[in-house]
């Protein structure tokens, strides 16, 4: 037995626990952490990359290491700009990456300077492209393609600037556009900045209807994510840009989520054409349309925010047509985006068109119409025609909420879990009493739960006990507040549990608590809270085991 004012090392108690938590008949199981309640960074660095490694700095040395690089090669870029001069880059290896040394993708700039025709093309699977600047390809800077002999798959396309293409800055297409039996399926295209600036526009290729570029353009794809992305300035003066996000001729089930369109002629396309050759698919995902055409299968756009304000954009030839447009796009989910503009559309914040269009359209929230031009969608708590004054700067482009933007705030519909639970910044929805409409969810989001609590020192005294705490405090967290019980806590229990603090700063990090103590073992468990005083959810429980305690079990397990 320890007398008073023994100290018990953390690491007799650790070693003591395990010991017990080996020979014990019956363990007892605790409850898994708490779940951290906020997305993690959705662009982090890519880590660094492991042997082989091929490091180049002159345009010579890095066509020979593309053409000569064995699977599982890195090539590293140093920093510089390179003018190819008509050499591009085609991937045929599979599983080879490309990115630059430094890892700032303004530092490493391969120019096409219009001469070049394509800086990248991808025709073989597993191939990752990042931290560079692409920029003037003649026709694409990246093109993405399957082969008469096999797929492309997972190409990986990340935190890569692309400046000025001629036509579509990433084009992903199979090797034939009719009877294709190969296909350039689940992409990533993340974390980019892809623009057409007004130093390019006069550089666009004027066939096909005279602006023939756009952001992102995909036929007969299936599994792609373009999520995290600035995509801006695609447009002419005459003619009709494609989108800045495209996907159709038989896309299926792409996933366009938290992206940021700005001064787009058209922001995000699932289909266009009424009638075509595009993709089929064995398992019949659009059984409604009983054979006939669809451009666009399933798919989910999410959480974008989509806005157009240049002057210049709707003076011009087609101006801002549409925000986000669905043609014959079958089973498709819009689900909490914000299109906002200036002046009207053309067209419609938001459309639907053709007779095999099926969609669902949810809580988002636009400053022009949602028009009705064909098909079947099923409309859910959407707000159009609403002011700019609901947003925090309605006129420059930021397109969270204000905090008088009642009509919105707390009054979404539910949404099935899994479908939309974070927001464009990767705030857990809701924040408040209900899901806000938009992609923006109004307010602070709660701190992440505690997953390190722990005990590193335990004193006991005459009816009492003197313990050092210590965890890692969340970014977010402006105070704490501190329980302990003689039961395990946990959320039912938690408000019953004996108070220690509820005012120490959210930075805390350390805390010597002193607790009436008359035997047995004691939890500890704690919350933070953010500015509003949202708390976070309950973190793992830290306890302090007394020697009396734990002798009892090991007999037992003898």
């Amino acid at each position: 037995m320890l007398s008073s004012r023994d100290t018990v090392p953390i690491s007799l108690l650790v070693s003591l626990s395990l010991l017990v938590t080996l020979i014990w008949l019956s363990p007892v199981t605790f409850p898994s952490p708490v779940a951290r309640a906020q997305s993690e960074d959705a662009c982090p660095s890519l880590p660094p990359p492991t042997d082989p490694i091929v490091d180049v700095s002159t345009v010579a040395q890095l066509q020979t290491a593309v053409n000569t690089a064995p699977s599982g090669t890195t090539i590293r870029i140093a920093d510089g700009t390179y003018h190819l001069n008509g050499v591009y880059l085609r991937f045929e290896t599979p599983n080879v990456t490309l990115r630059s040394a430094s890892g700032d993708r303004e530092a490493v700039v391969l120019d096409g300077d219009y001469i070049t025709t394509e800086i990248i093309q991808i025709v073989a699977s597993d191939i990752t492209i990042a931290d560079l600047t692409l920029r003037e390809a003649y026709h694409h800077p990246i093109h993405v393609m399957s082969t008469s002999g096999g797929d492309t798959l997972n190409t990986f396309i990340y935190n890569v600037h692309i400046i000025d293409p001629r036509e579509q800055a990433i084009k992903i297409n199979p090797y034939t556009d009719v009877g294709a039996v190969y296909f350039p399926d689940d992409g990533v295209i993340a974390c980019s900045h892809i623009e057409l600036t007004d130093s390019g526009r006069p550089h666009v290729n004027p066939t096909a209807g005279g602006c023939y570029t756009g952001g992102v353009d995909a036929h007969q794809a299936q599994g792609w994510v373009i999520r995290d992305n600035v995509i801006e300035g695609f447009w002419c003066d005459e003619g009709l840009s494609e989108h800045g996000i495209h996907m159709w001729r038989g896309c299926r089930d792409t996933l366009v989520e938290r992206n940021m369109l700005r001064d787009n002629a058209r922001g995000i396309g699932f289909g266009l054409d009424e009638d075509g050759d595009g993709r089929t698919y064995p398992d019949d995902p659009c059984p409604s349309a009983s054979g006939g055409y669809v451009d666009h299968y399933g798919g989910i756009i999410r959480n974008n925010f989509v806005f157009a304000s240049r002057s210049e954009l709707f003076s011009s030839g087609y101006g801002f047509d549409c925000g986000i447009c669905l043609w014959q796009a079958c089973g498709a989910q819009v689900l909490h985006n914000t299109v906002a503009s200036t002046q009207n559309p053309k067209a419609s914040s938001i459309e639907w068109r053709f007779d095999h269009t099926d969609v669902d359209i949810v809580n988002n929230l636009a400053t022009f119409r949602l028009w009705d031009r064909g098909g079947t969608a099923r409309l859910l708590e959407n707000l159009e025609y609403q002011p700019l004054s609901l947003f925090v700067d309605g006129a420059g482009g930021d397109l969270h909420l204000a905090s008088t933007a009642t009509d919105a705030i707390d009054q979404g519909a539910s949404v099935a879990a899994g479908l939309c639970d974070d927001d464009i910044d990767g705030d857990t929805r809701p924040i408040g009493a209900a899901l806000d409409i938009g992609a923006d969810e109004y307010g602070i989001p709660p701190p992440a739960a505690v997953t390190d609590l722990r005990v590193t020192q335990a004193v006991t005294g005459t009816g009492t006990l003197t313990v050092t705490l210590v965890w890692t405090a969340p970014p977010d967290a402006v105070t704490t507040t501190l329980r302990c019980s003689g039961a395990f806590i946990t959320e039912s229990n938690w408000a019953g549990a004996s108070l220690i603090s509820d005012t120490l700063p959210g930075g805390t990090e350390t805390f010597t608590a002193v607790v009436p103590y008359s035997g047995g073992p004691v939890y500890f468990a704690l919350k933070t809270q953010n500015a509003e005083g949202d708390p976070s959810g309950l973190s793992n429980n830290a306890f302090w085991p007394s020697w009396d305690i734990f002798l009892p079990l090991v007999i037992k397990g003898n």
